[in-house]
Parts: C-alpha cells; structure tokens; sequence
C-alpha cells in the first residue's frame, strides 16, 4: 500500500492547494509577531521626569525654554550604578513660593544643589512622547520599572504552558481543532487586552494570548510542512519563519502611524478574526488522521488535495498505510520524547538550542530598543537582514548540511554582540553593521532549530516535539525582560557580553548534533 508522499508525487507535492494553504498558514506567522516582540512599541519608555505641582506655572511665568527648565527644575543622575537616577527623583521644594527668582530659582536655598533634598515622585511623572505605551499610561518607571519586565516575561509564561498542553491535545485530537481554538482564544484576549482599564487586567489577557498565540503558530508550521511532499518540507518551514519576518516590518510601519499602544494593540489583534474562516478553508492533517488510523477521513482529504491540484488519482493509490512506524503507539506520552538514546539526545540539544536561541534573539530586540535613537527605523532596519539569513539557510543546507551552517551562525552572532562592547559610540556605521551581522546570525540559528527540530521527529509526536522542545525558548523569554533590562541599567553593554558567552557554550552543543 503507498504513502502519503507515494500518493503525493502523483497529485503534486507542491501545487495550488498546498501553495494556498501556505499563504493562508503564512498569515499566521505574520499575526504572530506583535505578540512575541511588540513590547519594543507597547512598552516603549520615553525620557521622563517627576511631576512636580508649580513647574509649569513658573516655568510660563518665566518664559523658560524646555531646556532650561530641566535645567533649573530637574535633578541631575545620580552616582554611577545609583539604582534611582535623578529622572526618578524630585527637589523637595515648594515651586508655588513667590520668593523664587527666574534667574536661578534654587539659589536662594541653597549654594550648591547637591544639598537639596531630593524625595520620589508623588505626583507622577511627565514623558517626552507624543504617544502613549503601558509604561506611560500605567506608570511602570522607577521603583516600578520590574512590572514592565513582568508583563514580557507573562506572555513567555502563557508560550510555555501552552507549549506542553496544547501540544499534546493536538497531536490527540488534530492540528485543525486546536488551531481554531487558539486563534479564538487569541483574538478574544488580544481585544480585551487593548481595552483593559488597569495593569493587572493587562498583564493577565497578555498571559492568555501567551498561552494559545506560539501554539497555534507552531501548529500552523506543523500543519503546511505536513501537507507537502519531503523535498518541499525544509522550504516551507523556512518561508513560514520568513512569512514572521513579514509581520517584523509591518509592525515597525503601524506602530509608527499608531503610537498610542491601545488603538496599535486593537489594529494587529482584529486581523485573527479573519482566521476564523479557516474552518472552510483548511483540512486536518492527512498525515496525521493516518496515525490515528482515520484512513477514510485521510483519503478523502487527499482526493480534495488531488481536485485542487487537478490532478487524477489513480485506483492503486486508493488505500494507504502509515509512512512511518505510528501503528504500534497512536497516542503520545512525554516519555516518547526520551525512549530511546538517540531520541533523547535530540531532546536534549534542541532544548538547549532553543533556550540560547530565544534569549539572544529577544534580547537583541529589547536591547535595540533601548539603545537605538530612533526605534520605528532600528527596527525596520534589522528586520531586514533576516531576509539574507534564510536564503543563505535555502542555499547550504543540502549542500553543506545542517551542523555547520548552524554553529556558523552561532559563532556570527557571538562575535558579534562581543565586538559591538569595544566599538566606539562615534562609530554608528560599524556598529550598526555589527549589530545587524549579529541580528542575522541568530535568526539563522532561531530558524535552523526550529526546521531541524520538525525533522528528527516521526509523525505521531511530532506536534508534541516541536512544542515541548519550544517550550524552552519560554523560559529563556521569561528571563531574558530581567536579564536585558536591569543589566542595561547597569551598563548599556552588558547584556550582549552575557549573550556571547551562551553563544560559546551553544557552538559546542550544536557540533554535537545530528548533521
């Protein structure tokens, strides 16, 4: 009896409908970007200052620039590694006293403004931004800064628990039931999100759409890789990540014309509605109704498969077996994924790989973010150079393989968050063509891992694999908001010396791999 991929090199491997259906699961991936890096633009921190009841009124009456009211008004920063700087602390002095000249308004307290009192900022704070983020409008600067952290590392939360369970209900009950069910879920909660009156509301639908949105991403990618023959399966995978580098500029160019992060939240979230219609659009899984020894339902897809790809099928290739060894074990259980010692070696070096993967990855995002001088053109720019990256993967994995392109691109992205520390700051040129050197290096690893992670493992826990191996770039997702954000407050640079040196203990893990 033939295979899936038998039947498939009659009906087409890569004709209209599996051509369709890609475009289709390729939204998806696009939809799919706002939630994993849109903190650049919905957490965005502006320059700020206390709030400081009778600075404007004097500051009108004096006919002040904005300069120098900074200057006569605002404490400098403090002392190197003073875990408060002078932007999150106030003069305690009483600006409505008339006593207080236009010349210097603080001399007549005291000879050197060093004396002053300084106290937190009661009354809020003022942000040069003409838009809005959760950090302004919920006030999450300062002593409060950590809940900004919280809010990226709760959508890494909900990626990981949806990983491990939405995983397994998958490959029990089908990739189509629990794609419609995440984009649901996740369109419902994004909505809710945009509309929330308070943090706590916010933070708990961002751990929601955490917890359906990277499961039904990675389920899409099962799904397309699943309809195609196997010579078309590494470029669909590659194109499907491609299909998110997509949604990278599209983000940069809305959150430009939307900087007010409720109405940009509401604009990238509507979208997943549209998905709803995949119901009539998109088949279950052949591949998977096989496993479950559903051959009528598979057949019957493949002769849709077959209809939309005019092409005939002939009698003899009517009736089908399972292309891999699924009959002895049709439901997967955690410890299929570390049975056997090959199996478990793979286990254990994608987790690692995605681990690093993800935290240089989302580091290098956030990391932009607050060291870029202007964050809508930084982020389009650095986007790009994730097109090169997969061409580059299309080109040389069937020459050269997977091991080495993957450490190559390790070793790029190292060297290149470490070089970036010495460059000096008058030099943008050379550091911006270093960083983006590096940007590219670890896309090719982020895309590489998760291609060569849908290839190691057969049918029936696939879906589980590719989602529970995943699920430790969500732990490094989780830690990397603390890890970039507190050590940048330390020194700007910190961080990309952290990530060159997981980038070193990577490139070994890597060569230890399966070619």
């Amino acid at each position: 009896m033939p295979t899936v991929d038998d039947i498939l090199e009659h009906i087409g491997e890569f004709n209209f409908f599996q051509k369709q259906t890609f475009f289709l699961l390729a939204l998806i991936s696009v939809a799919f970007t706002p939630i994993y890096v849109g903190i650049v633009f919905l957490g965005f921190t502006p320059d700020h200052r206390c709030l400081s009841p009778g600075v404007a009124e004097l500051s009108q009456r004096c006919g002040w620039s904005l300069a120098e009211e900074l200057n006569y008004t605002v404490p400098g920063p403090g002392p190197v590694g003073e875990p408060f700087p002078g932007q999150c602390r106030r003069y305690e002095v009483d600006w409505n006293q008339s006593a207080l000249s236009c010349e210097d308004p603080l001399a007549g307290l005291a000879a050197n403004r060093s004396h002053l009192p300084l106290g937190p900022c009661r009354h809020g704070w003022v942000y040069d931004t003409l838009g809005s983020s959760i950090v302004t409008e919920f006030n999450l600067v300062c002593a409060n800064s950590w809940m900004l952290d919280l809010f990226q590392s709760a959508v890494n939360v909900g990626f990981f628990i949806g990983s491990m369970g939405i995983g397994y209900i998958a490959d029990r009950f089908g990739r189509k039931l629990c794609l419609l069910i995440t984009i649901l879920i996740n369109a419902a909660s994004g909505v809710l999100m945009a509309i929330s009156p308070t943090y706590t509301l916010t933070l708990i639908f961002r751990l929601i759409q955490g917890l359906v949105s990277k499961a039904g991403w990675l389920i899409g990618y099962i799904l397309i890789t699943e309809f195609v023959g196997l010579q078309y399966r590494r470029t669909v995978g590659i194109f499907y990540q491609v299909a998110f580098t997509f949604g990278l500029l599209i983000l940069a160019g809305v959150a430009y014309l939307l900087p007010h992060w409720r109405w940009l939240q509401l604009m990238v979230t509507l979208p997943n509605f549209c998905f709803l219609f995949y119901y009539w659009c998109i088949p279950e899984s052949p591949r998977w109704l096989i496993s479950q020894n559903k051959n009528a339902e598979a057949m019957r897809v493949i002769k849709h498969m077959a209809k939309k790809n005019r092409k005939s099928l002939p009698a003899s290739l009517q009736s089908l077996r399972p292309g891999e060894e699924v009959s002895e074990k049709l439901n997967p259980s955690f410890l299929d994924l570390v049975r056997t010692p090959q199996i478990r070696k793979h286990t254990l070096v994608l987790m690692y790989n995605w681990f690093t993967s993800s935290v240089l990855y989302q580091g290098l995002i956030m990391h932009m973010g607050l060291a870029g001088s202007n964050i809508y053109l930084d982020f389009f720019y650095s986007a790009l150079v994730e097109f090169p990256a997969a061409f580059i993967i299309i080109l040389t994995i069937d020459r050269i393989g997977r091991r080495y392109p993957w450490a190559a691109s390790n070793v790029v992205a190292g060297v290149a968050c470490l070089a970036s520390v010495f460059i000096p700051a008058d030099l943008q040129w050379l550091k911006v063509t270093v960083a983006c050197l590096g940007r590219m290096g670890i896309t090719m690893a982020y895309e590489m891992v998760c291609l060569v992670n849908a290839e190691l493992y057969p049918t029936f826990i696939r879906n589980l694999g590719v989602l529970v191996c995943s699920s430790m770039c969500d732990i490094g997702g989780i830690i990397t908001p603390f890890l970039v954000y507190r050590l940048t407050s330390i020194w700007q640079e910190l961080p990309l010396v952290v990530f060159d040196q997981e980038k070193r203990k990577k490139r070994g893990f890597t060569l230890k791999s399966r070619n």
